[in-house]
C-alpha cells in the first residue's frame, strides 16, 4: 500500500468519456451508494459467494467502467504489494470465500468476529481481484459481515487526511505480517446496532 494510491482511473478508461475528476468521483460515489443500498437490503443470513462479490462490484462501478463486476485480467502493483497474477484470481477467490464462510459460521464471540472482519478485508485487498475499486469493495464486503454479526457499518478511513494515513499504515503493517494496528483500527469502529 502506498499513501499516494490513485482511486480514480484516467478519463479514457470510463464508458462516459468523462474528463473532470470531480464528475468521475461523483459518479463513482453514486455507484458506491447503490452498492451499499444493495448490501443493506440483503438478508443477513446470505452466504458470501464469488457471485455476490462480483455483483457488489458490478453495481458500484458499471455505470462508468467496462471492467465492473469482472475479475482482473492484468498485472497491477499496489504500493509495494504485488497482488497475485490474474490467472490465480479465480482459485484464490474461491479459496477466500470458503475460508471466509467457515470463519463466519464459527465466529461465536467478539474476538473471532473481529478477526473475521479483519481477515475478510485484508485478504480481499491482498488478492486485489479487480482492476480498480478493490479497497471500496473490500470495505463494503467487510460491512456486509459487520451487519451479519450485528454491528453497524465501519468506515475505517476518509479519503483525505490523517485517518487515511493511519489506515494505510495499518495495511502496510499487515503486509509485513503484523495485524495488530488493523485489528485495533477495526475494533475502534465496532458498534452494535
Amino acid at each position: 500500500m502506498d499513501n499516494q494510491t490513485n482511486w480514480t482511473p484516467s478519463s479514457d478508461d470510463n464508458l462516459l468519456g468523462l474528463t473532470d475528476k470531480n464528475t468521475i468521483n461523483e459518479k463513482e460515489a453514486k455507484g458506491i451508494a447503490l452498492a451499499e443500498l444493495y448490501i443493506f437490503q440483503l438478508d443477513t443470513d446470505i452466504a458470501i459467494s464469488t457471485n455476490l462479490i462480483l455483483e457488489i462490484h458490478r453495481i458500484a462501478f458499471s455505470e462508468l467502467y467496462e471492467w465492473a463486476g469482472k475479475w482482473r485480467t492484468c498485472d497491477v502493483t499496489v504500493g509495494k504489494l504485488e497482488p497475485p497474477k490474474p490467472a490465480q484470481i479465480l482459485q484464490l477467490m474461491y479459496q477466500f470465500v470458503d475460508n471466509l464462510n467457515y470463519k463466519i459460521n464459527t465466529a461465536n464471540d467478539a474476538k473471532t468476529k473481529l478477526d473475521t472482519l479483519v481477515y475478510a478485508h485484508y485478504e480481499f485487498i491482498r488478492i486485489n481481484p479487480f482492476n480498480n475499486g478493490n479497497g471500496r469493495t473490500g470495505r463494503m464486503l467487510m460491512n456486509l459481515l459487520a451487519l451479519k454479526f450485528g454491528f453497524s457499518p465501519l468506515q475505517l478511513y476518509q479519503r483525505e487526511g490523517e485517518a487515511r494515513k493511519v489506515y494505510i499504515d495499518a495495511m502496510q503493517s499487515a503486509d509485513a505480517g503484523n495485524f495488530s494496528k488493523l485489528i485495533d483500527l477495526t475494533a475502534k469502529e465496532l458498534k452494535t446496532f
